[in-house]
């Protein structure tokens, strides 16, 4: 047991993850299921979800599915993908009503624990395959969403930059896939690849409500029979940076607002002991309103619409995502690089630290307040293999001064400068 109060066990190739509590009155239950980013799979991972809630095989209909739902008092069920370190993840969550507030003759932790496992191992099949209609509709789906990154101009440049940065790597993959890949996807295909997922995926099955790990378990075994040979960990590698020279690449669409995005490598991680400090070094950057780049480069020189920046403890980059007038972009690059620099020197003042601890504070507080934040919070122990809790995090941050946080700036190397920038004038 964890002193964050986690029982840990594993089941059917699972491991499984249990918080017992009355402190909420639903049952929060998520599944994470994460394979290495690969360009011929990525694609096909993230379709699989989107039809894999469309019908399974006790509930065919997307609206019988629906309906089943609606008899387990509403429950919610849901599905996230998204990228950690060089992971693809695919997380399904439901949240559940607490039997002890409802009339309900069978246990409703057992029927959601029911319908999950049916919607994760035995969806609709027909001929052995995924429903061709389900396979056709939801490519579009997934297309749809693809094509609103392009569309949206700071998703796009912030996409875009990272795609630069990494190339080469498979951190560069959307972890909705490749359009182009899309009409090549049969059910067939489909079908194929998410039985390979299905057994090659690491599982981490999640509980927190008023129940036990004894309980949990005996439900995955009942529910989760998937014969699977797998049962992985996540791989954490230290990232080396040796940033050469600094990328510069410039790219004209049709937009009125510049788009000025940095990308930043450091070899400090999430499992990393300086990691509370590079969260105080992106805090101080551009985390927050009070943040260097907002007051500098927004407010006194009014270069810019927005900036800030984020850091992906799990890959160990930084980012830099900006609006600016297509004619400031020079004197932007200046200021934006001078408020690196001032890290890096030091130049730090007592109320930045003060206001971005507080801010970090407030958000690391905020974790016990909901069953999924706790949730994907221990999840993160899980990939990076470091066990910290959120207090521990929080004494952590509150211990950091300036010499810290300038030792922190520097391992923070530029790496990518990217600009979206307007049609040539004719």
């Amino acid at each position: 047991m964890t002193n964050h109060g986690f029982q840990h066990g594993s089941a059917a190739g699972l491991r499984i993850h249990v918080l017992p509590t009355k402190a909420f009155k639903t049952f929060a239950i998520s599944l994470y299921a994460g394979v290495p980013l690969d360009e011929k799979t990525v694609t096909r991972t993230a379709l699989a979800p989107f039809v894999l809630r469309r019908g399974t095989a006790s509930y065919p209909e997307t609206t019988m599915f629906r309906e089943r739902l609606e008899e387990l008092y509403g429950a919610g069920f849901g599905f996230d993908i998204y990228k950690r370190g060089d992971y693809q993840i695919v997380q399904f969550r439901m949240d559940t009503i607490n039997d002890s507030f409802v009339q309900s003759k069978e246990s409703l932790l057992g029927e959601s624990f029911a319908f999950l496992g049916e919607v994760l191992t035995k969806p609709l099949l027909e001929n052995g395959s995924f429903r061709a209609s389900y396979v056709a509709t939801e490519r579009e789906t997934v297309r749809k969403k693809l094509e609103a990154i392009v569309n949206d101009k700071i998703r796009y440049a912030a996409e875009r930059c990272i795609e630069e940065m990494c190339a080469g790597e498979p951190y560069r993959l959307h972890p909705l896939g490749q359009r182009a890949d899309l009409e090549a996807i049969s059910p067939q295909v489909l079908t194929e690849s998410y039985q390979s997922w299905l057994n090659d995926a690491i599982l981490d099955l999640y509980v927190v409500g008023d129940t036990t790990a004894e309980e949990v378990q005996k439900l995955v075994e009942r529910h989760f029979a998937a014969s699977r040979t797998a049962n992985g960990e996540y791989a954490t590698n230290t990232p080396a940076v040796h940033v050469k020279e600094v990328k510069t690449i410039e790219e004209r669409l049709d937009v009125n607002q510049g788009k000025l995005n940095m990308g930043l490598r450091t070899t400090i991680t999430y499992k990393d002991s300086r990691y509370a400090a590079a969260l105080m070094y992106n805090g101080i950057l551009g985390g927050y309103p009070h943040s260097k780049l907002f007051v500098n480069v927004r407010e006194k020189e009014s270069l810019a619409y927005y900036a800030s920046s984020r850091y992906d403890g799990h890959k160990g980059i930084g980012t830099i995502q900006s609006g600016i007038e297509i004619q400031n972009y020079g004197k932007a690059v200046d200021i934006i690089k001078q408020q690196l620099d001032e890290l890096k020197a030091g130049n730090i003042s007592d109320l930045e630290l003060q206001q971005t601890k507080a801010m970090i504070r407030n958000l690391l507080s905020e974790i016990q307040d909901s069953a999924f934040e706790l949730i994907s919070y221990d999840f993160n122990r899980q990939i990076s293999g470091k066990d910290r809790s959120a207090q521990e995090l929080i004494a952590e941050v509150e211990a950091i001064g300036a010499q810290e946080v300038k030792a922190a700036a520097e391992t923070f190397e530029l790496d990518t400068v990217y600009f979206l920038t307007g049609q040539k004038e004719e």
